[in-house]
């Protein structure tokens, strides 16, 4: 008998699949539904063996942020054009290639069809459309300019995938510099250097104090690198698992913001995220406190969540946004005032979009005054340690030439 794979959705939106046997394609449509859930999908499964498991076994991750602003542009674009939100929908997720995105739009598609508000068919998946994004679909819903928001939640992820990205880029350079730093000198110290190992055997009386030093670190490495590999490893587990404690993240973040270098490129990034955050659902209708919290959740870095967080505090106390704002030094002081006019004036939401354009601005300049430093740095620190493990092993067999030659 045939075998059948089918997939089905519970009201949780938990996926689940498995194989039936059945006669036909009706019968294992009708015993699928038996089981439970709304079905999602029904495929006649061959015999599926190792090599075919091997042949199409493709790593899959969920969808990154320009996965989500892709979806996001087509389809503000699509309800501009006047086409039905379910249609666009499915049409967006029949062109997906990253199959857990495209369940998951499927699933968005099938509650919109059912009845379910847009904004709470995506809340289901909180990871992929975060807070903000749903209350900002939320409060269009409302007024009934959807197309619109979502044209402005889509330049807002735009903002954010390019951010993203010039970090990225600015990180790449240094970061490529520095495995060729070490490279080289782990190849000078593990390959190189043994070789002039015999040349100097029974002269350790004369060789200098860095060839000596050279010599025992290059023993250290040929004889105890599975443990020092072992040391790395565990070193990047305990970090990464440390920042994923409560404290451990706490004095990360608060490192970040010390940084030589780096932490003023984290303090434009951080303040142009919540400002821009904030401005957005504000102009959006969304309530303050709402706003207030969703701006703290998204801040990226815990000291600005606190501070945002003491906002809410404080304007759940019926104080204004500015008050606690001049008791935190972490925010300019020129940004403050900016709040409080637009606090007075009633158009808070205007400002802070300017606020954040200024300082997204001041982002890209700083990535590349911060890009422009750190390559020079990287180049003269390479210069320095693969000169030193040359001047360390070129003095030695000069001083001896000169020792045979009687000089």
């Amino acid at each position: 008998m045939p075998k059948y794979k089918y997939e089905t959705r519970t009201e949780s939106g938990k996926i689940s699949s498995g194989i039936l046997i059945a006669n036909s394609l009706g019968e294992a449509t009708n015993s699928a539904k038996m089981l439970g859930g709304y079905l999602m999908n029904v495929v006649e499964a061959g015999e599926v063996t190792v090599f075919d498991k091997v042949k199409n076994f493709r790593l899959e991750f969920g969808p990154g942020l320009k996965d989500i602003y892709t979806f996001t542009t087509q389809l503000a674009v699509m309800l501009k054009a006047g086409i039905n939100i379910r249609t666009a929908i499915g049409d967006i997720a029949d062109q997906l290639e990253n199959q857990k995105f495209k369940v998951m739009v499927t699933t968005v598609k099938n509650d919109v069809e059912a009845g379910k508000p847009f904004s709470e068919a995506l809340a289901q998946y909180p990871k992929t459309f975060p807070s903000l994004f749903v209350n900002m679909v939320k409060a269009a819903e409302l007024s009934g300019n959807l197309a619109e928001m979502l044209g402005r939640i889509s330049a807002t992820l735009s903002a954010q995938v390019e951010t993203r990205s010039m970090v990225k880029g600015a990180m790449v350079y240094p970061a490529i510099l520095g495995i060729l730093a070490i490279s080289a000198t782990v190849f000078l110290l593990t390959w190189v250097l043994p070789k002039f190992a015999g040349v100097f055997k029974g002269k350790e009386d004369i060789l200098p104090k860095p060839t000596k030093a050279l010599l025992a670190l290059s023993g250290f490495l040929r004889g105890y690198y599975q443990i020092i590999l072992a040391c790395l490893v565990s070193i990047v587990v305990a970090f990464k698992f440390a920042i994923g404690t409560s404290s451990g993240r706490v004095y990360w973040d608060r490192c970040k913001l010390k940084l030589p270098l780096l932490r003023k490129m984290f303090r434009a990034m951080y303040i142009a995220r919540g400002l821009q955050t904030m401005g957005e659902l504000i102009n959006a209708g969304v309530p303050m406190l709402d706003t207030l919290q969703i701006t703290s959740e998204v801040s990226g870095n815990c000291v600005y969540r606190d501070m945002w967080l003491d906002v809410k505090k404080a304007v759940q106390e019926g104080n204004k946004i500015a008050v606690p704002l001049r008791a935190n030094p972490i925010l300019p002081r020129n940004v403050i005032q900016m709040i409080a006019a637009g606090e007075e004036s009633g158009n808070l939401g205007e400002v802070l979009s300017e606020v954040s354009d200024y300082y997204q601005r001041e982002l890209k300049d700083t990535i590349k005054a911060v890009t422009s430093m750190l390559e020079p740095i990287m180049i003269v620190f390479m210069g320095v340690v693969v000169g030193f493990i040359a001047m360390s092993i070129i003095l030695p067999v000069f001083k001896m030439s000169s020792i045979a030659s009687g000089k």
